[in-house]
């Protein structure tokens, strides 16, 4: 008989000793329950093993979950009002999460914390979820987050022997750059280094804090510039407020919009309000503001620095009294043209650097500039001689010298030509006057010349036509010699008597052209 046979013949024995009962090769007494690879398989079998698991391990979470609580099986979908209040307790527990994660972001590792507890949206029935519950957000080991690099002691190295990193590593230095970059201005964003893990080389970073510092000034300029200076197309708070007292008292009725942009000033188009007793005020007016920067001003100190009449005022280093002073300028010489009868805009009124001046146009239509309209060839004439005249009233009754006119500077206007921007003006006994008259006197004959104004005298003629000087030199190199010689003479006489020279000598008064 085999071993086999024995094995399954021992339990059909009769009674006998011990060791016959506990043979190795006997079937076990207790059978286990058998059961199929689908049930092994099945989702619904592995859910109740672990339900039972977490009930023996958990028991009170079990007792507090048993509530009114809202599960798959009692939720009623045919009820508007049940499905309103589950959206709305999930959009509160998100609400809360989220106000969760920023209580961690602000306040980190400080010992001092906020709390965002009063703005939680916490349920009757679900008091106890936002304290159970626990995002991986949250959590200060964040497995997809890098960690922060470590500081190095005060001996400058880690680690022993072979496996010794200094605080020169190139990795550490890489990672710690990365971490000081937190550090840079709010405006100056860094993206999240950290989280990458980057590792910045000592160049890099040192370049990057220079370009941080540098944005950083560069803004504060910026927004000192805007509270104190005019912009392009904006005005400072000071000259606002001037502004809208014009407004406030009735002198201007509305402030429509910007018109002229240059370099000097902002021109802005109004309505006029109520005329005073010793004031006229025309229906539109144009409002000058001068711009407050000395960007444009550095090289225009020679136009007011050198007049009699603010050499005594002149200071450099107070940009808004200059600013003022070329305002003040600007109106005193309007002053004068307009008594001459030459056509200017007439003078308002002067608020520190804002001039209110009549409006050359009509229904808030500049007038355009000469160099701007087409005109035929006889009212291309016609504006020659008005300038001509112009040019000699200025210089013999205002005693003015423009410094500036060109055809940007000349608007045409119900047919004749009006001249603007004075403020520049010199008179002719100026360091410098005979040579802006010249200059003037260029200008306007290249433009006229251009035009086909057969008439036009070429820039020495026209010198002579407006000042009377009658200076006869060959070429313009010898021409320009002789005003110098001229301004020379009177800037000696200025220093010897203290006085200027009334008119320079002259073969009697200039002639006067006309049509």
């Amino acid at each position: 008989m085999d071993s086999v046979g024995v094995a399954a013949a021992a339990p059909d024995a009769g009674p006998g000793p011990a060791w016959q009962s506990k043979c190795p090769w006997g079937a076990p007494s207790t059978t286990s329950i058998s059961c199929s690879l689908a049930d092994v398989m099945s989702e619904q079998l592995a859910k109740e093993l672990q339900l039972e698991e977490e009930n023996a391990a958990f028991p009170e979470a079990v007792a507090a979950a048993e509530g009114p609580y809202i599960t798959g099986e009692n939720i009623d979908t045919s009820s508007d009002l049940m499905l309103a209040q589950m959206l709305q307790m999930e959009f509160d527990r998100e609400y809360d999460a989220q106000l969760r994660r920023e209580e961690k972001k602000i306040n980190g590792d400080s010992k001092v914390s906020i709390s965002f507890e009063n703005y939680r949206k916490v349920h009757p029935y679900d008091s106890d979820s936002s304290e159970d519950e626990v995002d991986w957000q949250d959590t200060r080991h964040d497995p997809y987050r890098a960690d922060k690099p470590t500081t190095t002691p005060r001996r400058g190295f880690i680690g022993k022997g072979k496996d010794i990193t200094t605080k020169h590593d190139e990795v550490v230095c890489g990672r710690k750059n990365t971490a000081r970059m937190e550090n840079f201005a709010p405006e100056f964003q860094v993206g999240d280094g950290i989280g990458m893990d980057l590792k910045l080389s000592n160049q890099v970073f040192n370049a990057l804090k220079q370009h941080a510092y540098s944005e950083e000034r560069r803004s504060a300029r910026l927004h000192e510039k805007k509270e104190h200076s005019t912009a392009e197309k904006a005005v400072d708070p000071k000259t606002r407020l001037l502004l809208y007292k014009m407004v406030n008292s009735g002198m201007l009725e509305t402030i429509t919009g910007c018109i002229s942009t240059g370099k000097e000033s902002v021109v802005f188009h109004a309505y006029g309000g109520n005329a005073t007793e010793d004031k006229v005020i025309p229906a539109e007016c144009a409002i000058k503001v001068f711009k407050t920067t000395l960007n444009e001003f550095k090289n225009r100190d020679k136009y007011i620095k050198d007049d009699y009449r603010f050499k005594d005022r002149f200071s450099k280093l107070n940009p808004r009294k200059i600013i003022r002073m070329w305002a003040e300028k600007e109106m005193h010489n309007l002053t004068r043209m307009q008594n001459a009868g030459i056509p200017c805009p007439q003078v308002v009124i002067l608020k520190k650097h804002v001039l209110v001046m009549s409006f050359i146009g009509q229904d808030q239509v500049p007038a355009p500039k000469l160099k701007d309209v087409t005109l035929s060839s006889e009212d291309m004439k016609k504006a020659y001689y008005q300038i001509l005249n112009m040019m000699q009233q200025l210089y013999r009754e205002c005693n003015l010298v423009h410094a500036d006119l060109s055809e940007y500077n000349m608007l045409w206007h119900d047919g004749k030509v009006w001249l603007i921007d004075v403020s520049q003006s010199v008179e002719p006994t100026h360091p410098h006057g005979l040579e802006f008259l010249f200059r003037d006197c260029r200008n306007v004959s290249q433009f006229f010349q251009k035009g086909g104004v057969a008439e036009a005298l070429n820039e020495r003629e026209l010198f002579n036509a407006v000042s009377g000087l009658n200076i006869t030199a060959d070429n313009e190199v010898d021409f320009q010699a002789e005003i110098e010689a001229l301004e020379k003479m009177n800037e000696d006489h200025v220093q010897n008597h203290g006085k200027k020279l009334s008119t320079f000598s002259s073969d009697g008064d200039p002639p006067i052209y006309d049509e």
